[in-house]
């Protein structure tokens, strides 16, 4: 899917605890990810949500 398809909305689903790898159990972001998203352009917010598959982190699902 081209990185134009994927949303800039935050994947956040208010689930806010990290694994011990620093990754939110609800959305998948790094701890750096969340610190950073709203300072983050669009096509950062993309390539965040194509990784991610903007379906949170698939371990904790």
């Amino acid at each position: 899917m081209p990185l134009e398809a994927y949303p800039t909305t935050s994947p956040c689903v208010k689930v806010c605890q990290l694994d011990l790898e620093d990754r939110c159990y609800g959305c998948g972001r790094t701890r750096n990810e969340v610190a950073r998203w709203s300072g983050m352009t669009p096509e950062e917010r993309r390539l965040v949500n194509r990784r991610l598959g903007f379906r949170g982190h698939p371990e904790h699902r």
